[in-house]
């Protein structure tokens, strides 16, 4: 089935693909499928900005179309950066973010600076039956950014001795709030005749 992720960020992109495609999808960006459509993400939860993007480019083609929209939430943060995660601060990057993050939680210890990734996945089938899960994924922001295979906040969120930025492709994809968002949504899978 061809499945249209309402995204053009490569690091999803890679890892939608890495873990979806073993399973039959042949999966696409916005680009690839011919999308340029940036959807205003006026949500103030996942679940809602997830939804407004799935919608947005359902509206536009035939295609199955799934649209996630994920975070950092840090408990000594009160759960910032949260929805806000991808323009966090106003600011342009990254790693800018990252170094927001840090700079707030500077004087905090470690054992205070509990965080969750979480994800919230939208899919519309081709018939526009539409199905949500929310995945998350428990660790601790660290004192510096550490490793190059992630993209966002990786580098920051450590789980054990270990950052998101440090992990294999592999062993990410299987811990991370994306995979249990897509686990969830698996096992709804089996349950609807698609």
């Amino acid at each position: 089935m061809k499945l249209i992720i309402a995204s053009n960020n490569k690091g999803k992109i890679r890892e939608y693909k890495q873990i979806l495609e073993p399973m039959g999808f042949e999966v696409l960006s916005q680009s690839e499928a011919g999308i340029n459509l940036e959807a205003d993400e006026t949500g103030t939860t996942f679940a809602e900005n997830s939804a407004i993007k799935a919608r947005a480019i359902f509206g536009m083609t035939s295609c199955a179309v799934l649209a996630d929209d994920s975070g950092l939430a840090v408990d000594a943060l009160n759960g910032e950066p949260g929805v806000y995660s991808a323009r966090y601060g106003g600011l342009e990057t990254s790693e800018k973010r990252s170094a927001l993050v840090l700079e707030k939680l500077k004087d905090t210890p470690r054992e205070k600076r509990g965080a969750s990734f979480i994800c919230c996945i939208h899919l519309i089938l081709e018939d526009g039956r539409e199905i949500t899960v929310e995945g998350s994924c428990t660790g601790w922001i660290g004192y510096e950014p550490v490793g190059n295979n992630g993209f966002g906040y990786d580098p920051i969120f450590m789980q054990g001795g270990r950052s998101f930025a440090q992990l294999p492709s592999e062993e990410k994809n299987r811990l991370s709030h994306r995979a249990d968002a897509l686990n969830k949504l698996i096992e709804k899978l089996k349950e609807t005749d698609i």
